[in-house]
């Protein structure tokens, strides 16, 4: 067996093994996959850029979204950029019916065929939406060949599988710059996601201006929140990617930042100040004086009114209220309304919102909390809960979207977000029960990430539930999954993510210096824990700098999956597939000593060291448990590797190794 590789062809093992693993010949490195796609003959040879007609109907959404388009494509195919007086002579016909609906909703046609011959290729579409889905499918298509860039001639006819297909960035407990905000919106567009779902308030801070009440953002917010304006550039910019932007304003619970700022609203416990932990907390609303009816009124009235969506999200989940158990006042409210428990309270709080809301002509949303029989049918559910607790709501003739098995949060790897169904297989609803399973929404909650490290924790495993929600339910395959997700990550880069970058400027920053080489090669392999079990660890708030080594390492790194393929083909004794196996664990071991020096001279990072020395022992124990696979034979200190594999996989330095269930199933085939 080869003992050596270069690092070259290393670093290219997980390419090769990916495709190695391909089941088709004509391999689209699309996500989401369409509906239908048939590969035709030939290809259209990019020599200049496009010459774009629109025979139909074109507004300036639509001229707009194709100048980008074209603008990336020319970028991503080393065209020369056209100039005024200048034109592209490629043909590109992008024919649209109708503008579409003037606030976008979950009608919205979003349907599109996509015509690619060597003479041309063809976009049609019923609205703008529909289009620029197309438009993205289109840029994916751009590959490159030895004489130059091409887009294979395909025909696709293409829509979604389901109408709500969402991402929900939490700004209260971090507050994100508007640029964030932009570059993760153009990431949606990118992967066909329709549905910003923004989580505005929160204990640590309310993110949106009010001039009603202007203490919600000059107490409760340290001066991070946005203004009116920047909320309509916002909602602007992510219509003109056909995104609509649902709002979430949480209430009555998590709203100490509101309570600090107004402390009459409370329900009898009154925060001293901004609260900085994270978890749930005690204070809440007063449900029962009319004046926090007025004060919501007044509040929703001017804020809801800079979002044109139908939608409203009031949160509603999490609200322990003690004070609701114990104040006089309420207890004798809660008797005189017969109201048992503050289940019912908060059910009669919803009820009233919920009335605020109709007055206003939005729709209201909440997580599964607000799921009472009390409630119209007319809401929309969001489970944390569950496909269960979903599908109760379903049957109850209550509307709902799916979230809990797509927490990112929880830094679970790409391929089990995707196996998760909102409607699986083997459901038992009936088809008018599917119909109110909407979709479904990825959230990213904020207790520990900021601006610099939030596109590594979306992104690309996003892009895998987007392809969920849109294709088909029978796309299930995981591994072309993962070999479409890595070309994929490099195009949502060039959009201006920084999913790529981040844990390489993370390394930098606490090694103070370039020569990062070995660092990466040992964060490659490792992965962070959940923020829940993070919490659990280490004692974390709002103002914790976020610059550990944990905040520089990736979940679902590309090691996860490919040791898991390469292992899987070394058990079937695949002599290749051994080499490379026993090349990266040396790889990773020669990294080892430097990254140590390195990790001990630094204070972020010297919590990581035992992990190192625990790394150098399982990469030992790789080289020596391939080897035996390989040839068939017997490898000495095997009745140590169990203890070893045991003792790494307890959580410490709040990182994991990826590889430790595939190595596990090396060494189990060793013995």
């Amino acid at each position: 067996m080869t003992k050596h590789l270069r690092p070259a062809l290393l670093l290219a093992c997980f390419a090769v093994t990916a495709s190695t693993f391909a089941q088709t010949s004509f391999q689209p490195n699309l996500m989401p996959l369409p509906s239908e796609i048939t590969q035709g003959s030939g290809a259209l040879v990019l020599k200049s850029t496009f010459k774009v007609e629109t025979p139909r109907t074109h507004d300036a959404r639509l001229e707009a979204a194709i100048a980008r388009a074209v603008r990336r494509m020319e970028t991503a195919a080393d065209l020369r950029h056209e100039g005024r007086g200048v034109f592209g002579t490629t043909p590109l016909v992008v024919s649209v019916a109708a503008p579409g609906q003037a606030v976008q909703s979950l009608t919205e046609d979003e349907s599109y065929s996509l015509t690619v011959t060597s003479e041309k290729a063809m976009i049609e579409a019923n609205t703008d939406v529909g289009a620029m889905h197309g438009l993205e499918t289109l840029i994916q298509l751009v590959q490159p060949t030895p004489q130059g860039y091409e887009i294979p001639a395909v025909t696709v006819h293409d829509s979604p599988r389901f109408p709500w297909r969402g991402l929900m960035i939490d700004c209260g407990r971090h507050f994100e710059p508007i640029p964030v905000i932009e570059r993760n919106i153009d990431a949606m567009a990118a992967v066909k996601l329709n549905v910003f779902h923004w989580h505005l308030t929160e204990d640590q801070g309310f993110r949106i201006e009010s001039k009603l009440f202007p203490k919600l953002t000059t107490k409760g917010s340290d001066g991070f929140f946005y203004t009116q304006d920047e909320v309509k550039e916002v909602v602007a910019y992510a219509r003109a990617r056909g995104i609509r932007v649902v709002p979430e304003f949480e209430m009555p619970g998590h709203s100490a930042a509101w309570l600090y700022a107004y402390p009459e609203l409370a329900s009898g416990t009154v925060p001293d100040e901004i609260r900085r932990e994270f978890g749930i907390s005690n204070t809440a609303l007063d449900p029962t004086r009319e004046e926090t009816y007025v004060f919501v009124r007044k509040l929703l009235t001017e804020l809801t009114a800079l979002f044109p969506d139908a939608y409203v999200h009031i949160g509603g989940d999490e609200t322990p209220a003690p004070d609701w158990k114990t104040n006089p006042r309420i207890l004798a409210f809660k008797k005189a309304h017969n109201l048992k428990d503050n289940d019912a309270l908060q059910a009669y709080f919803n009820t009233r919102v919920l009335a605020i809301l109709t007055s206003l002509h939005k729709r209201m949303m909440g997580w599964d909390e607000i799921l009472t029989p009390e409630l119209p049918k007319d809401i929309v559910v969001q489970s944390w809960r569950g496909a269960a607790s979903l599908a109760k709501g379903a049957r109850m003739g209550y509307e709902g979207i799916l979230s809990a098995p797509y927490y990112l949060d929880g830094m679970r790897p790409a391929g089990v977000h995707y196996l998760a169904d909102p409607v699986p297989a083997d459901s038992t609803l009936t088809a008018e029960e599917k119909k109110r399973i909407l979709g479904g929404e990825t959230p990213m909650w904020a207790e520990h990430l900021n601006e610099r490290d939030i596109d590594s924790r979306i992104w690309p495993r996003a892009a895998a539930i987007a392809e969920r929600f849109w294709s088909p339910q029978s796309v299930t395959d995981v591994d072309d999954m993962y070999r479409r997700l890595a070309v994929v990550s490099l195009e949502l880069e060039s959009v201006g993510l920084t999913h790529l970058q981040s844990g390489d400027a993370r390394l930098r920053a606490m090694a103070h210096t370039e020569q990062i080489d070995d660092l990466r090669t040992v964060a490659s392999a490792m992965e962070p824990v959940s923020f829940g079990e993070r919490s659990k660890t280490q004692h974390t708030d709002q103002l914790t700098a976020l610059d550990r080594f944990v905040d520089a390492v990736r979940p679902d790194p590309a090691s996860r999956h490919w040791s898991e393929l390469t292992t899987t083909a070394c058990l079937k004794k695949d002599a290749v597939a051994c080499a490379q196996l026993t090349a990266w664990f040396q790889q990773i071991d020669r990294a080892i000593p430097h990254a140590k020096e390195q990790a001990a001279a630094s204070p972020q990072m010297q919590d990581v060291l035992p992990r190192l020395d625990q790394m150098h022992a399982l990469m030992v124990i790789g080289e020596q448990a391939a080897d035996a696979v390989e040839k068939g034979s017997t490898a000495s200190g095997k009745a140590d590797w169990q203890a070893t594999l045991n003792e790494a996989k307890r959580p410490a330095a709040l990182v994991r190794f990826t590889f430790l269930d595939a190595l596990t199933k090396l060494v189990e085939a060793a013995k």
